[in-house]
């Protein structure tokens, strides 16, 4: 195979490792991947990933690929154009350029000598957008897909945008940072094919920081449906697994995806946070690769069909004092034969007088007086992506910067499964306002354990592409949709909402004072919608294997990562910082702060270093990216600095002042 990449040692018998196939696109650039195969197995169905998250800094006896392996399959973990160890430059992630090169790939694989002829797409995050992506471009020998952690609407509710506001502590502090000094990192020397300098020189000089791209694109349109999938999941030809969790920053897609798609499906919707479903928090967790090899064997060997009565999997959680390094939640897996859950029905509650929330819908019209405090949002925990913790805190932090209505104690469990939604009858002072619904459970000692929660930007109350300003001291009805979720609310505990208009460091804060009335009551009810279901699911619920993979609180590991949140007794300024290891190597640090009397100049910025350790040749990548606000802007600042050995080899610099539109 050495006209196909080098084979080099691996540490685990059985498995062959085959650095750098070097497979080519339709303009020439050139995709490096690694091959992970059974060792003398001659052709075997592949499994292709598809991300920029370099391939050669893998760890090996990563299980992912060695499970797959041992299963009989093939792992390609493939780089996308510009990042690792592929040629080209990118500008930006799920160009429709990488796209069609995924779909390229896909193809050249299978015709390859080590392929049967089948591939499929998997991937957690990344990998589990670029699976569907290049799945809705159809190619020929895409057998089947699993996308793992993903969206199916880049705008709506991603890690850029939700509800129409933008995230604030995420791509300056975390993401679109870190892929700075990813994408500015060189390419393995030991293993390289090619021109090691050139395609290191071309990352370089050629590549462009995505998030200037984000914050450019305020509303949605064009650019944002680029690699999403959910208007045109009819063009997806192959059988779809979607995993999901519901304390992910991901957990919509799978439930909103499910009726568009009209292939063969299963989804599976555990407790967890942004991770594989072995090494996610809360658990349980299983041991998901099985679920995944039995489901590829379906459809690239003919096997046995997986729980074709029961397609859909997934966590009923129960409610436990929060805590935000829990390893485990209690409930209980629940199956289903169709979603929505057969027997799927509607439960509503008023907003009502003394902050109650009652069955009854009040006659009378009154209206409780909202406050913005720029500083709400906490508690709520951190939006799951990158990140390795951020569960929800007690929400009574919170509460008492809210408006709360709470119901009496539940005579029986309330079973809910899906997503709520809000429905507010609102009149405020500002053009510009988000709107924020907690869900929440309240236990007996009076804790708040937050179920889910909802965003809208109330200038997008009627699209999202082409907002209005709020009008002042008219009334407006905002529809705010909830996340999903799969609940049983117990009974003779209580179900809470909460009304806000900040979720920070979440979520960027509007940049106007604003004081509300919420309307309740009459013609103008506003109220909280649950999706409930029967007791019992519909199909018997599968014993999984319990993982393998240990986890350990975060307190209690060392490094131990950083979560603070501090406030300025005198000015009233909250700051939240978060430092940790990424991948357990790399540093990562953010900060974000705004000022309750001046919510406009909040601000948030981060630093990542990224170090890579080659025989002579140490390599280190420093991204720090801020972003600041004012009324009218936000100003943009992005630094690179590249080092070898100690000695500046590279530096970079973008510096944008981008108009804020009704944000």
């Amino acid at each position: 195979m050495s006209n196909l990449g080098e084979l080099v040692p691996y540490p685990t018998d059985g498995i062959e490792l085959v650095k750098n196939v070097m497979i080519p696109t339709r303009d020439g650039t050139r995709l490096a991947a690694d091959l992970y195969l059974p060792e003398g197995a001659g052709a075997v169905p592949l499994v292709m990933e598809y991300i920029p998250y370099r391939k050669d800094d893998v760890a090996p006896g990563t299980r992912f690929y060695e499970d797959l392996v041992r299963g009989g399959y093939g792992v390609a973990r493939v780089d996308c154009r510009g990042s690792g160890a592929s040629e080209g430059s990118t500008s930006d992630e799920y160009l429709l350029v990488e796209q069609l090169e995924g779909y390229d790939a896909v193809e050249w694989l299978s015709a390859q000598e080590f392929c049967d002829g089948h591939v499929c797409m998997m991937g957690i995050s990344y990998g589990g957008f670029t699976s569907l992506q290049v799945a809705s471009h159809a190619p020929p020998h895409l057998t089947a897909i699993v996308p793992v952690d993903f969206t199916d609407d880049r705008y709506r509710d991603d890690c850029h945008y939700v509800g129409g506001l933008m995230r604030m502590y995420f791509d300056p502090g975390v993401y679109g940072n870190f892929m700075v000094a990813f994408n500015a990192m060189p390419p393995d020397p030991a293993t390289f094919p090619g021109d090691w300098a050139k395609t290191w020189e071309e990352h370089l000089g050629s590549n462009e920081p995505y998030m200037l791209e984000w914050v450019r694109h305020q509303v949605d349109g064009d650019y944002w449906r680029n690699g999403s999938v959910g208007h045109i999941a009819d063009r997806i030809k192959c059988p779809v697994f979607m995993i999901g969790g519901w304390r992910d920053g991901y957990m919509n897609a799978p439930i909103r995806l499910w009726d568009k798609l009209q292939v063969p499906k299963r989804m599976l919707i555990g407790p967890w946070n942004h991770a594989r479903p072995d090494e996610g928090v809360p658990g349980p967790r299983i041991d998901y690769l099985p679920e995944v090899i039995a489901w590829l064997d379906q459809w690239c060997r003919d096997a046995t069909p997986v729980d074709p009565d029961a397609p859909v999997t997934v966590y009923m959680q129960r409610y436990d004092r929060p805590d935000v390094d829990r390893l485990d939640t209690p409930g209980e897996w629940r199956s289903e034969i169709e979603w929505p859950a057969p027997g799927a029905g509607e439960h509503t509650l008023y907003l009502s007088p003394g902050g109650r929330l009652g069955e009854e819908q009040p006659k009378d019209e009154e209206a409780d007086e909202l406050e913005y405090i720029a500083t709400t949002g906490v508690a709520a925990g951190l939006f799951s992506a990158a990140v390795p913790y951020g569960l929800p805190a007690d929400q009574r932090v919170d509460e008492a910067r809210s408006l709360v209505y709470t119901s009496p104690p539940l005579e029986d469990d309330v079973h809910v499964l899906g997503r709520a939604s809000v429905v507010l009858h609102v009149t405020t002072t500002a053009s510009v306002l988000g709107f924020f619904a907690s869900v929440s459970e309240v236990g007996p000692d009076g804790s708040s354990h937050l179920v889910a929660k909802g965003a809208l930007n109330g200038t997008r109350r009627e699209s999202f592409t082409d907002p209005k300003p709020l009008p002042a001291g008219e009334m407006v009805e905002l529809v705010i949709p909830v996340d999903g979720t799969g609940w049983t609310f117990t009974a003779g505990n209580r179900i809470r909402v909460a009304i806000a208009n900040a979720d920070f460091p979440n979520v960027w804060p509007t940049p106007e004072p604003a004081t509300s009335l919420i309307h309740r009551g009459g013609s103008n009810a506003s109220r909280l919608v649950l999706p409930t279901v029967p007791v019992r699911g519909s199909a018997t619920a599968p014993d999984f294997v319990p993982s393998r993979v240990a986890v350990v609180r975060n307190a209690d590991k060392n490094p131990r990562p950083r979560w603070e949140v501090i406030d300025d007794v005198f000015t009233g300024e909250r700051k939240v910082a978060l430092e940790f290891k990424f991948a357990g190597r790399h540093d990562c640090l953010s900060e974000s702060t705004v000022d309750p009397r001046d919510p406009s100049r909040a601000m948030s910025r981060g630093r990542f270093v990224m170090r890579r350790d080659d025989p002579g040749h140490l390599s280190e990548a420093t991204s720090e990216a801020v972003i600041t606000g004012t009324r009218t802007h936000f100003h943009v600042t992005i630094d690179l600095e590249l080092r070898v050995n100690g000695a500046v080899h590279a530096n970079r610099r973008w510096t944008e002042s981008i108009p804020r539109r009704l944000l």
